[in-house]
């Protein structure tokens, strides 16, 4: 192996496939073999059993569609109110003084600290499931945003200048589109995050949802439900990631250099 070197699509596929598949053999020998108990660990027909239980007999599919829907609900406006503070902070330093240390402070606040106050101000409803995902994600894109703008090559604005730009042209002309690529990059990565606090947000005071099924399967130590919830949430993200990569590569080719 040589760093950074390429390798094939089809090798990569055949890799990640590898590493499922001998993930889901230990799992297999390990709880088949007897070495963990059930109650503990499931075992992966288990864990199936368990799910299609789940899909046909306890509607958990409308869990997963309520789940996927706060997700990105909340994520939607995390970008939409993020991206754009976070272009304006890296384009402009005293935009950038006059937020950073507040956005700094507040990304290290917990989500999930936020929900008793949530849930008396909005109640146990949609509202407070999204503003969780909302605070979770939000501080984190505006920062990273705003770090991609501010380390825009300074030759390419200079060079906007010398044609004779203007400063609204040279943020619409040359930072916004230098650093869109980096941007959908970033609320790539912010989406696998606001799966982390949807779930948090669905273990207390929800009636639906992905996490409410797993608190309740808790209380039955079905371990094999709970384990297929997250197996689903993986799968989700999964998918989801996949999707969000080949969106970049097909409007964003100039940017890729693999």
């Amino acid at each position: 192996m040589t760093p950074l070197k390429p390798i094939r699509h089809s090798t990569r596929i055949a890799l990640g496939t590898l590493f499922f598949i001998l993930f889901f053999s230990s799992w297999g020998a390990v709880t088949v073999g007897g070495l963990v108990p059930a109650t503990f660990l499931a075992d992966p027909l288990q864990m199936l059993a368990g799910g299609w239980s789940l899909l046909a007999d306890h509607g958990f599919l409308k869990d997963i569609g309520a789940t996927v829907w706060r997700v990105l609900a909340g994520f939607a406006l995390a970008a939409a109110v993020a991206v754009p503070l976070g272009i304006a902070m890296g384009a402009y330093k005293p935009v950038e003084a006059f937020l950073e240390p507040f956005i700094s402070f507040a990304r290290y606040l917990p989500a999930s600290a936020f929900i008793p106050l949530l849930i008396l101000w909005t109640g146990i409803g949609e509202t407070q499931k999204i503003l969780v995902i909302f605070l979770g994600s939000v501080f984190n894109i505006v920062l990273m945003v705003a770090v991609a703008v501010a380390e825009t090559r300074r030759d390419l604005v200079e060079a906007a200048y010398t044609l004779g730009a203007k400063d609204g042209a040279i943020l619409a002309r040359v930072l916004i589109p230098c650093n869109a690529p980096q941007i959908a990059e970033t609320l790539r990565l912010v989406l696998g995050w606001a799966w982390t606090y949807v779930i948090v947000a669905e273990l207390i005071g929800a009636s639906s949802g992905i996490g409410y099924m797993i608190t309740n399967s808790q209380a039955l130590l079905a371990t094999d439900q709970i384990i297929f919830g997250i197996t689903i949430i993986g799968f989700i993200g999964l998918v989801s990631d996949y999707f969000f990569k080949q969106f970049n590569r097909k409007v964003f080719r100039w940017s890729l250099s693999k």
